[in-house]
């Protein structure tokens, strides 16, 4: 299946999403189509071959894959607006919208698209995210199709739609989670002696190591974790001021905050 994919929104997602695509080489930039109301501010991805315009209609009668990444509170207008334009039998509408149900879509669109949620994050410009994705009404090609444009960009799950706000904020939000980590970690390192350009470096490859003992062993974190901390050692004196001072409870009601936020804006 190749076709032109039109992205309806081009901010910091969708922008994100153009840049995965041609890094990726999924398809052609000239293939690609992306709207913004200021298309000035998508001068980096024209100078790149990818097009651009303020017109959302245009954009979808020139696509049949149609990636709507727009705010929330934007969706339904938007639909309505490109209803017209949007087929059924033509079409495959992907929204990576937070929170707006597959139901809440396709009523707005008033048509039975094939349809999927994507949640992915913002990884997805360097072919690194993580995606969920769920459907309705798509066949087994549409869904190879959709799960190969997203593989293309890093790694996905499907996942039941009723998980997906749960989604949003694992993956999605977790990218803040992981990079504000992070940077304690350089503020850390600068403390104890490194300047911050070498800290950030330690940092950085020190965290995408310990993701990678995990996704390519297979194991459980505190199985890695036992390796490293020796008796009477270094690492089972910070791991265990970390838990004095609220480590893992902080992160824990730090998502499920997010996620009360997600159910009750």
């Amino acid at each position: 299946m190749s076709s032109k994919i039109a992205i309806i929104g081009g901010g910091n997602l969708g922008s994100a999403i153009a840049e995965g695509l041609v890094k990726s080489r999924f398809t052609q930039a000239s293939d690609i189509i992306v709207t913004r109301r200021n298309t000035q501010l998508l001068d980096g991805l024209a100078a790149k071959g990818v097009m651009v315009t303020s017109d959302n209609a245009e954009a979808v009668r020139q696509a049949s894959i149609v990636i709507l990444a727009v705010k929330p509170y934007n969706v339904r207008d938007i639909l309505r607006e490109l209803s017209p334009a949007l087929s059924e039998t033509q079409h495959i509408l992907i929204s990576v919208v937070t929170g707006v149900w597959m139901e809440e879509l396709q009523q707005a669109a008033g048509k039975s698209l094939p349809l999927f949620r994507a949640m992915p994050n913002t990884a997805i410009a360097i072919q690194e995210s993580m995606t969920c994705l769920s459907h309705t009404h798509a066949s087994a090609d549409q869904i190879t199709y959709v799960q190969s444009l997203f593989d293309a960009l890093g790694k996905t799950v499907t996942i039941d739609e009723k998980l997906m706000d749960a989604s949003t904020v694992l993956g999605a939000c977790g990218i803040a989670y992981a990079l504000r980590f992070i940077r304690a970690n350089i503020q850390g390192g600068i403390e104890i002696g490194f300047d911050a350009a070498t800290a950030s470096f330690i940092a950085a490859q020190t965290v995408k190591g310990a993701a990678e003992l995990l996704i390519k062993t297979g194991r459980h974190p505190e199985q890695e974790i036992d390796k490293v901390t020796t008796p009477k050692g270094c690492t089972i004196a910070g791991l265990n001021e970390m838990e004095h001072q609220g480590f893992s409870s902080s992160l824990i009601k730090g998502i499920v905050a997010s996620y009360v936020k997600i159910l009750k804006p």
